[in-house]
Parts: structure tokens; sequence; C-alpha cells
């Protein structure tokens, strides 16, 4: 798992990465994933079109919510909270293009609705960008459990 593009493990359950090529999306079965959370686009550069299938031919369940990078909005995150919650307790890969969307929307999610600081919820990858994200992500980072109702 480790060579998951941007990996990061947010707990023995949760991993999180950048899109895994053919041959690492075939192999999660054998490393105890019993989901995978897509939310990268249909035509991300590095998107593997037949992603569904390969994730499904292993018996593991699929998830793709597509998040425009320049236009992510709070029915995506509050989507995304839907889906966590659905799975929780299973082995998740839970990724995107470049594990950048997925950094944001784990830390909300584990802040908003775990409970966790907003510290230790954010990955090393949410701190290197965020001096210089993208304001429409700010606006992701600045939702409230409230703004998702």
């Amino acid at each position: 798992m480790d060579e998951l593009l941007n990996f990061y493990r947010v707990s023995d359950l949760i991993l999180t990465s950048g899109q895994p090529t053919p041959v690492q999306l075939a192999g999660l079965g054998s490393h105890g994933i019993t989901a995978v959370v897509n939310l990268a686009m249909h035509d991300s550069a590095n998107a593997v079109p037949e992603e569904g299938y390969i994730i499904a031919s292993q018996g593991l369940a699929y998830v793709h919510i597509p998040v425009p990078f320049e236009q992510p909005a709070p029915c995506h995150l509050r989507q995304f909270f839907r889906v966590m919650d659905a799975f929780e307790g299973q082995r998740l890969l839970v990724h995107c293009a470049l594990n950048m969307r997925v950094a944001v929307f784990m830390q909300r999610y584990l802040h908003l609705v775990k409970g966790v600081d907003e510290t230790t919820a954010s990955s090393p990858l949410l701190q290197q960008w965020l001096p210089v994200m993208e304001p429409c992500w700010r606006g992701i980072m600045a939702l409230q459990l409230a703004d998702l109702r």
C-alpha cells in the first residue's frame, strides 16, 4: 500500500492516496480493503476508466463521487460524509487524482463528524497545500456542519 501515490494512512481502517494504477487496484482485496471511494473526475489525467470493474471483480464495494477540482461544493462533502458513515468499521481506500481532494474531505469528516481536533485530523499533504490553497478549497475548509444541512 505504501507505494500508492501520495499514500497516507489515516487509521488501520482508512487509507488514502492519489489514483492507484490498474495493477494496484487489482491487488486491493488482498490488503483487506472492502470498499473504495473515488473523489476524482472521470477525465482526470491519471483516471483508470475500468476502475469500477476492477474493484467490483474483487467483490469490493465501489463508490464514485466526482468532485470537480475547480468547483468543489458542499453537496459533494455532504455525500462524502454519508458514504463514510455507511462504511464505518470497514477497511477503506479513499482516493482522488493526487490525494488533495481527499485530504480536505477527510479532514472535514474527521473534525466535523468524528470530533477529532483540526490539527490531528489533517494530513501532511494538506498541511503542505494550505498556504497556497485555492479559494474554492478554502471555502470547503471553512464549512461547518450547519452549512451542510
